[in-house]
């Protein structure tokens, strides 16, 4: 040992030399040594974000509440401005303002009881999403979710461009079904799409079908299977704690699924878009399927820890499927229930430490914090006002027409915005007051118009998932464009024109 060190734990004499500095450590007086901070110097959008959020939201709080706004609602007005603000020029960690948001509904009286203004931390659907969150960040330790990936396409033997995007769909849908939130799933097909890429060429069509491949897979497939699967896209589980909250209806993850099963239809005239605006019919993929293989071969045989924890998933999906229907439970508690079976101590082998490093913990914070938001914008009376103001937009217009208004609308107001969360959480509950003006029944039409909202294609900036596909660099801003307002129309017609009908049918008709 050196003369100079010290026994762990034991603090060296004051009058003992202090360690040589080295580069990224700093010593104190003491001689501990601990890592340089360096420090992260603000973007100038994130400086006046952050300023230009408080001060509006102070200054409407300053303002009095126009003729027929109930002084609430001016408050809640005042937290929702805050949070877009926020929001668009990402000002703070979104799962900070998960926090944030209930806290201002609070001190601000626009919700003066705390179960009201954190009504989102104690909504059933709320502990639905953090146990997927929780599966989901086990899965993603065994690597699971890239071995459903690499069986799926090793099923379908891809050797063409098109072959792999149709694979990547069936992968998607499955892992929608493990894996919440569109990003998380995004991260999961990144590496894999990435490696696919790899395979091309530089050729005018092999460019292209990258192109494709990428927007396809990461963006459309994506958000198309996340809205039909309850768990997949937290929009979705907005929407259903405020039909709960707001109108005494209860919508299980079986229903969810029954009620949005004809979109994934949708990805059919968008896939033959997307090949015709590309040119990618035939275009082939050099050693495809060799590909797969290796990729298959460099996971070995699926492990027993894979195997329990497949079999626990399953088990996780009855439950679900069950819940609130056969088995008289809430989605939320049933998942609470489940959790208590994985953690049997001995059945999987990690510490609560790994999990919790895997567990996308601002996310269900954001999304909290976002049903808190449209529970108080419900709750005081702001979404009702919105809505009156909005009532000449499409008043006394076929229903159609309405919500070919309403869905145009509502995609030039989702330019601003990255976040689908941040969209529905102001949209639906304004939508939920907007519907009874329109003498429509507020269920559909808060799904067709908010459904509509996800499908948000023109800039990348959009979305979350999208701009996770532009780090691979593989199509332009024009092109992404140009198809994404081709993919945007389709789904609005396939959505008056199919999803419509298609609730009616199952008790929902959007003209009562």
């Amino acid at each position: 040992m050196n003369g100079n060190a010290q026994p762990l734990g034991v603090a060296a004499p004051a009058d003992a030399p202090l360690e040589p500095s080295r580069p990224g450590v700093v010593s104190n007086e003491q001689g501990a040594v601990r890592p340089e901070v360096k420090w992260e110097k603000p973007s100038l959008k994130v400086i006046l974000g952050f300023s230009a959020a408080w001060a509006l939201f102070f200054l409407t709080l300053a303002l009095p509440a126009p003729e027929g706004m109930n002084p609430l609602a001016m408050k809640t007005l005042a937290v929702v401005i805050w949070s877009v603000v926020i929001w668009v020029t990402e000002a703070m960690p979104v799962g900070v303002t998960g926090l944030v948001i209930p806290m201002l509904l609070l001190v601000t009286g626009a919700l003066p009881k705390m179960p009201q203004a954190f009504a989102g931390y104690t909504a059933h659907t709320t502990y639905l999403c953090l146990g997927a969150f929780i599966f989901s960040a086990m899965m993603q330790l065994c690597g699971l979710d890239r071995r459903i990936s690499i069986a799926c396409l090793n099923f379908f033997k891809v050797s063409t461009a098109n072959q792999l995007i149709r694979a990547m769909f069936v992968n998607n849908f499955i892992l929608a079904i493990l894996i919440p939130a569109t990003a998380a799933r995004g991260a999961t097909l990144l590496p894999i799409v990435k490696g696919f890429l790899g395979v091309f060429n530089d050729s005018p069509a092999e460019q292209r079908a990258k192109s494709n491949i990428v927007i396809q897979s990461m963006v459309y497939s994506t958000l198309i299977c996340g809205v039909v699967v309850m768990t997949a896209h937290m929009p979705n589980i907005i929407m259903v704690n405020l039909f709960q909250k707001k109108l005494g209806i209860s919508i299980g993850y079986l229903q969810w699924f029954w009620l949005h099963l004809p979109m994934l239809f949708l990805w059919v005239p968008i896939y033959f878009w997307t090949r015709y605006y590309f040119g990618t019919k035939g275009v082939a993929i050099d050693g495809g399927i060799e590909r797969v293989k290796a990729m298959k071969a460099e996971l070995g045989e699926m492990t027993l820890i894979e195997k329990i924890l497949l079999g626990l998933f399953g088990m996780t999906a009855v439950a679900w499927a069950l819940s609130g229907s056969v088995i008289k439970i809430q989605a939320g508690i049933m998942t609470l229930m489940v959790l208590c079976v994985f953690f049997i101590p001995g059945l999987l082998p990690w510490k609560w430490g790994m999990i919790q490093k895997n567990t996308t913990w601002g996310t269900f914070l954001f999304l909290a914090g976002a049903m808190s938001l449209s529970v108080g914008m419900s709750e005081t009376g702001l979404a009702a006002y919105l809505a009156n103001l909005a009532k000449p937009i499409a008043l006394d217009k076929h229903w159609m027409v309405t919500l070919l208004i309403l869905m145009v609308t509502t995609h030039v107001m989702r330019i601003g915005m990255l976040s689908n969360v941040a969209a529905v959480a102001f949209l639906a509950p304004v939508m939920l007051d907007l519907a009874p003006i329109y003498n429509l029944n507020p269920v559909p039409f808060t799904l067709l118009i908010c459904d509509i909202d996800t499908f948000a294609y023109l800039i990348p900036t959009q979305l979350t998932i999208a701009v996770l596909a532009t780090s691979l660099e593989a199509f332009t801003m024009k092109d992404y464009a140009l198809v994404g307002l081709g993919a945007m129309v389709i789904s609005i017609v396939f959505d008056i024109l199919v999803m419509a009908p298609w609730y009616a049918l199952n008790g929902f008709p959007l003209v009562p």
